[in-house]
């Protein structure tokens, strides 16, 4: 069965003042954060999951430019617009019918229609058609298509737009149909040895490595066999210069992973074991969780950590806390260098690939589920006492499951958590996240 496994990505591109964040919130809507219990990490608003009709997709902001000069503004405005070809399917270019068509925006439209990505040319702030429309027409000069009318503000013109933004999305669904091998992207932080790992499987020098942060180029996905499988592995090393604000970096960094996790079915987040898990590893795990993907978690570099025989014990508790919110993680100890452990990554991607897309039988579900029920009552709440009628498994990648109960509000967190623990003490689901959807159900309508 095929499963539709990757959502578009949409960036928004231009210059500052044209009003980017404010067409982002209108597309956005507060649907931002969708997993609640993610503690400790701040959700950024650089990405955000959109549907319109049938279409999901997922909007990334390419960030904020407050330039000093004429001469930056126009760099920062190309390395914007660099980071949309590199990550998005379909870019949204965003300019203002009030300051009309300016330099740079010939300049980066330049760069835009020569990338050959599809671009949708929107002029925002235009309150009244009558009145712009003769302004508007001025675009057609950028020599980029029609442009779209809209005011983000009053969230006129909306709907057009998006019509022409998810007519570009039918082809990239439709090649990946067929395509049965695994997904696999490395995320990390700048020198964790993702390039390495790479490398170290392929045997050859494929990704350029060296000790500077943001030097990998061009990152590739990159096909590995073993054991007559055929994986593709995604590298979200590929920073195409080193920026000069460590705060675009992780930016950049950010949108690098969304776009690299988006097209996976397993991430592997690799950690630095001289370091340890940082706040920044929970910001990219986050990613990986907030996307339902399946997680390993590969601890590099542990060739060069002083063991003992707690060493381990210790190292995986301390992860376990600073992600504390993705218990089901598998977490592997590896070393790029002299490839310790590498043949047990692929063991693991397999297993967790697996459970990524397991079904379980709705009869067998509704036994674990009345069986957790017996061992622990449901919560009640004056009087009123919660009861779970029935439970399904509604999809996979990952699992998802809908239980119908006569009241939602009655279903407190800890009580999902607690029928989640009981599925996985039965069929394990280890590495991958399971989603719970909460039905009610009125008595009568039994």
């Amino acid at each position: 069965m095929a499963e539709k496994r990757t959502k578009p990505i949409v960036a928004i591109v231009g210059r500052p003042n044209v009003g980017k964040s404010t067409l982002f919130n209108a597309l956005a809507g507060e649907r931002i954060s969708i997993v609640k219990d993610t503690p400790g990490i701040t959700r950024d608003r650089i990405y955000a999951d959109v549907s319109w009709l049938d279409k999901a997709f997922t909007l990334i902001d390419t960030g904020g430019i407050e330039p000093d000069s004429k001469d930056e503004l126009l760099s920062q405005m190309r390395q914007q617009a660099q980071i949309a070809i590199d990550t998005a399917d379909v870019i949204i270019f965003l300019v203002d019918v009030k300051q009309g068509l300016v330099d740079s925006d010939a300049k980066v439209a330049d760069m835009l229609r020569r990338s050959h990505k599809p671009v949708v040319l929107v002029v925002n702030k235009v309150d009244s058609f009558d009145k712009y429309m003769a302004d508007v027409y001025e675009f057609y000069n950028l020599g980029i298509g029609d442009p779209h009318a809209v005011s983000a503000v009053n969230k006129l013109g909306i709907g057009d737009m998006l019509e022409e933004v998810v007519s570009f999305f039918q082809d990239a669904g439709e090649e990946e149909e067929e395509d049965d091998r695994i997904r696999v992207s490395i995320v990390g932080k700048p020198n964790v040895g993702k390039s390495s790992i790479i490398n170290k499987l392929l045997g050859e020098n494929r990704l350029i490595v060296s000790d500077i942060a943001g030097t990998t180029r061009d990152a590739v996905d990159t096909e590995i066999s073993y054991k007559g499988r055929d994986y593709i592995f995604i590298d979200t090393a590929g920073l195409r210069r080193k920026s000069r604000v460590k705060e675009e970096l992780e930016h950049y960094m950010i949108l690098r992973t969304v776009s690299a996790v988006e097209r996976s079915d397993v991430a592997v987040l690799v950690i630095d074991a001289v370091e340890g898990a940082t706040e920044q590893d929970a910001k990219i795990a986050g990613i990986a969780h907030d996307r339902g993907k399946a997680v390993i978690i590969a601890v590099n570099k542990w060739d060069a950590v002083e063991k003992d025989d707690k060493t381990i014990y210790r190292f995986t508790e301390k992860v376990r806390n600073t992600l504390s919110f993705m218990p089901y993680a598998e977490i592997l100890f590896i070393s790029a260098r002299t490839g310790q452990r590498l043949p047990k990554l692929f063991e693991t991607i397999d297993m967790v690939s697996e459970n990524h897309a397991m079904r379980v039988s709705t009869g067998v579900l509704n036994e674990i589920m009345a069986e957790a029920v017996a061992m622990q009552q449901p919560p009640s709440d004056k009087g009123k006492r919660l009861r779970l009628y029935y439970i399904t498994q509604a999809s996979v990648k990952p699992p998802t499951f809908v239980i119908f109960v006569n009241d939602k509000e009655l279903m407190h967190f800890s009580y999902t958590r607690y029928i989640e623990n009981q599925i996985r003490q039965t069929f394990g689901f280890r590495g991958t996240p399971m989603r719970f959807i909460i039905r009610e159900r009125k008595e009568k309508e039994r």
